[in-house]
């Protein structure tokens, strides 16, 4: 049997496109492993699909000053030496990494063993983890056209994401009931992360007296920031964090509010959901989320406003001008080579494996 380790952790976004993968890989006839962190939250995503699971030491890699920094590079040492000993034992035919920091010791440790790696690049600019795991790589998948450019020729692949089957299988109704909802008034769909966007939880709870004049609204606002003032609002219901139920809600909205983080904004692609993007600024990150909005905007898929100049007034004026112009948006995306990623990715895991 063909045997692949899937690697990539620290974030949801580093785990959920591996877990797209499995179902499909499975078909193929591929014996699955995964590599992450001891204790992270790519343990706690992968226990529910039965594949073995090994831990590893982890360090982060940071590009500021903190006392960390002077004991994180044994820990990814530790980590190195430990993959190496599992990969070792597994004799996997390929590695697939999404990234992560978790990922470097694993990609690192495979090339060592020439054990041939498939890493996935969300962003439109590779990550340091990313980068320190390109040069031994046998290619590299992304998700903006603009990110082909900044990688090795040979190496780079427009895949998009790879998005959970199950996101794309939603029922409407079963959201309406969720949620308390009438059919005959449009749904916003407010996602902003899974610890919430403090910033547009803020400013989409100031507009509810104008947006529910037009629109009901579901609000994913983050671990401990539902406000207990609001709960019984008619037309708006909060949520802490979705799961099983989050493809009923996608179902039933019309548009979405959404930072710009890209494993997100390709499952906005994938549903065709029109989208008001708002990365968070540069002061907050490295600045990805705002490139990621911005190429989906010229891309026609997304409408961008800035986190800085959110305003009630900004936001109920926007997301009313997306809504009654979403249908150009829905045939922008529709036209889109990006929606394919599962298919694409598994086909480069076939061709380097029989290789």
């Amino acid at each position: 049997m063909k045997k692949i380790v899937l690697t990539g952790g620290g974030t949801a976004g580093h785990v959920t496109p591996n877990i797209a993968l499995i179902p499909h890989l499975k078909e193929l006839g591929y014996e699955i492993s995964y590599i992450g962190s001891y204790d992270g939250i790519e343990k706690k995503l992968i226990t529910d699909f039965n594949i073995p699971y090994y831990g590893i030491a982890t360090g982060k890699f940071r590009r500021y000053l903190d006392m960390k920094n002077l004991t994180d590079p044994f820990r990814v040492i530790k980590g190195f030496v430990q993959a190496r000993d599992h990969l070792k034992r597994i004799r996997p035919d390929i590695v697939f990494s999404k990234g992560g920091f978790v990922s470097v010791p694993v990609v690192r440790a495979a090339a060592t063993l020439h054990i041939p790696c498939i890493i996935h690049e969300s962003d439109m600019t590779p990550g340091l983890a990313n980068k320190l795991c390109i040069p031994v790589a046998r290619k590299v998948c992304c998700n903006f056209p603009e990110t082909v450019s900044a990688l090795p020729e040979s190496k780079a692949v427009l895949t998009g994401s790879p998005i959970r089957e199950e996101l794309l299988k939603g029922d409407k109704v079963a959201a309406l009931d969720i949620c308390g909802f009438t059919a005959n008034k449009p749904v916003i769909l407010v996602i902003g992360g899974s610890l919430g966007a403090a910033s547009i939880n803020k400013t989409v709870r100031d507009a509810l007296p104008e947006l529910l004049k037009d629109f009901q609204i579901v609000h994913i606002c983050g671990k401990d920031k539902i406000d207990n003032m609001l709960l019984h609002t008619e037309g708006y219901v909060q949520f802490e964090y979705v799961k099983a139920e989050l493809k009923d809600l996608f179902a039933l909205a019309d548009v979405v509010i959404s930072r710009a983080g890209a494993n997100s904004i390709c499952e906005l692609l994938a549903l065709r959901k029109p989208n008001l993007l708002i990365p968070l600024p540069a002061a907050s990150s490295r600045g990805d989320q705002i490139l990621n909005a911005r190429s989906f905007e010229a891309q026609g898929y997304s409408m961008v406003m800035n986190d800085d100049d959110l305003s009630p007034a900004l936001l109920t004026e926007k997301i009313t001008e997306l809504y009654f112009t979403r249908q150009t948006y829905i045939e922008a995306m529709s036209r889109s080579n990006q929606l394919h990623a599962v298919k694409a990715i598994t086909d480069l895991i076939e061709e380097t494996v029989n290789r």
